[in-house]
């Protein structure tokens, strides 16, 4: 026999040998698989499985979820292993989203299908848990229990405060889950529906005797528009009478409006002070006008005795009706200090 043919020979065989020990660890590695898969029908083939191998895909994961939409008797076209396949490449969680379809179904009251419940996963949310809010719908404290504030303050009309504690029942709305707001929404729209039901009535009593007006317009607001919620219902766990806001706020408004008061009268007597003062000065330059007039008094008596216009028994006589003023003004007690325009006369001068 030519010896390269039998080299060529021993080669091919070399390689088949191979190939058959490959094919027989792969084989073995998803036996077990594709038996599972061929006793609960769920038509995955072993080529689908060798390719997962190539493609980086979870073999176990896509067999055993779509052994499960099968047993559930679930009926999608959509739900292909190719389709399969493809939400595990994007990073999507399969057995999850499988859960959620068996969830729907066993439940008979929700319709979902695999393109909804993929696309869901994708966005983010958790799709089981969002069956199951729908299927059992989720109670919501408002405010949360890890707020700062316990309670929601609202005042009333007339000036009371009240401390309020809600729970609001809401269903995940699956429709609206991609898109949707989130509880962080609903809390904060309930929240002021309620500040604004209380805000509007009469009477901090009225809403005491009937707590139930704050969940009447409250839901009557649709609150759940645009939400990835329904509101089911909304309770009034608490309700506490806080402070009296308005009578406070009444003293604080006279308080500044004394203080205003004060103010202006400060002001005011400032402003009077001023004029006070400013009299003063007027009265002291009038009376050194009139000293500097007296001192001229003196000097006109003394011309008038040197000229002759006046005589020296005048000059007594004045000084006579002088101290008789003076007598006069001092028993009527209107006497006045400083002596006298003739008291200052010298006529020796």
């Amino acid at each position: 026999m030519n010896p390269i043919l039998l080299a060529v020979s021993i080669f091919l065989s070399v390689v088949a040998f191979v190939l058959v020990l490959i094919f027989l660890a792969i084989f073995s590695r998803y036996f077990w698989l594709w038996v599972q898969a061929v006793m609960t029908g769920a038509n995955v083939g072993i080529g689908d499985l060798i390719g997962m191998l190539f493609r980086r895909v979870d073999a176990r994961t896509i067999v055993r979820g779509k052994i499960m939409a099968v047993q559930a008797g679930i009926n999608d076209e959509d739900l292909t292993t190719k389709a399969l396949e493809a939400h595990y490449l994007a990073r999507g969680n399969v057995a999850q989203v499988i859960r959620a379809l068996v969830a729907a179904r066993k439940s008979r009251q929700i319709t979902l299908s695999f393109r909804e419940a993929a696309a869901i996963d994708l966005a983010g949310r958790d799709v089981l848990d969002a069956v199951q809010t729908s299927v059992y719908p989720k109670v919501i404290d408002c405010p949360p229990r890890n707020s700062s504030n316990p309670f929601l303050d609202a005042i009333a009309k007339d000036g009371i405060q009240l401390k309020v504690k809600a729970r609001v029942t809401v269903r995940a709305n699956l429709q609206r889950l991609i898109g949707g707001a989130t509880e962080e929404t609903i809390i904060a729209r309930v929240g002021q529906g309620i500040v604004s039901a209380i805000g509007s009535s009469d009477s901090h009593k009225v809403v005491l005797e009937n707590p139930d007006v704050i969940s009447k317009a409250v839901l009557a607001s649709r609150l759940d528009d645009q939400t990835a919620f329904e509101i089911v219902s909304i309770d009034i766990a608490d309700i506490d009478v806080g402070e009296n806001i308005g009578a406070r706020l009444q003293a604080d408004r006279a308080e500044a409006d004394t203080q205003v008061a004060r103010a202006k009268a400060e002001s005011r007597r400032a402003e009077a002070v001023a004029i006070e003062q400013e009299m003063i000065a007027k009265i002291e330059e009038s009376r050194a006008v009139v000293v500097a007039s007296e001192a001229h008094v003196p000097i006109a008596i003394a011309n008038a005795l040197r000229s002759g216009q006046l005589n020296v028994m005048d000059y007594y006589k004045l000084r006579n009706i002088t101290a008789d003023t003076e007598m006069r003004q001092s028993i009527a007690g209107t006497s006045t200090t400083g002596p006298t325009n003739a008291n200052r006369a010298n006529p020796s001068n």
